[in-house]
């Protein structure tokens, strides 16, 4: 079977069912979101909303394009326009690796908060994924994802990193 990219499958969604995520460390400053809206305004939805689609409640959760939702929720006169519908691809994907995809787009965009990050790199390592997953799949390198876990201060994150005795402190001499 020839691999299709969702983008090819791109379908009109109600904006009351679609979801953001919990995880996504990305944000936006508020001259950026104006001229979101701009473009939005001037150039219709250009881009879709990449979501995973959750059966069970029936609903799309967001892995990239929270921004462009936020447009259509936070100005009449957008929602209007696009009859409360939103562009919507859809990938099939377990948590972690939406996470990675959200990670992806973002990062190959701009900037994340790093506190946000810390989160990110914790949530992965607790859905069982090792520093090298992480580095893959998130183009990250070592040193990144370990002052990021550092900054969570987490012991659980370093539990199979192996230390070294470079330096023990010597003994005092009686006296």
């Amino acid at each position: 079977m020839e691999y299709k990219s969702p983008v090819y499958q791109v379908i009109p969604v109600s904006v009351e069912k679609i979801k953001p995520n919990d995880y996504n460390p990305n944000t936006v400053a508020p001259p950026e979101m104006k001229l979101l809206y701009n473009s939005i305004k001037m150039d219709g939805y250009t881009m879709p909303i990449v979501c995973y689609y959750n059966e069970a409640e029936d609903t799309y959760i967001i892995v990239d394009g929270f921004h462009r939702y936020r447009i259509m929720l936070e100005y009449p006169d957008i929602y209007e326009r696009e009859n409360g519908m939103l562009p919507v691809s859809v990938i099939d994907k377990p948590l972690d690796q939406r996470i990675a995809s959200t990670i992806r787009h973002n990062r190959a965009r701009g900037s994340h908060e790093v506190d946000l990050m810390s989160n990110i790199v914790k949530e992965l390592h607790e859905l069982g994924r090792s520093d090298a997953w992480i580095a893959r799949h998130l183009g990250m390198d070592r040193d990144e994802i370990l002052r990021l876990k550092q900054i969570t201060g987490l012991a659980a994150l370093f539990k199979d990193v192996e230390f070294g005795q470079a330096w023990r402190p010597a003994e005092e001499p009686e006296t």
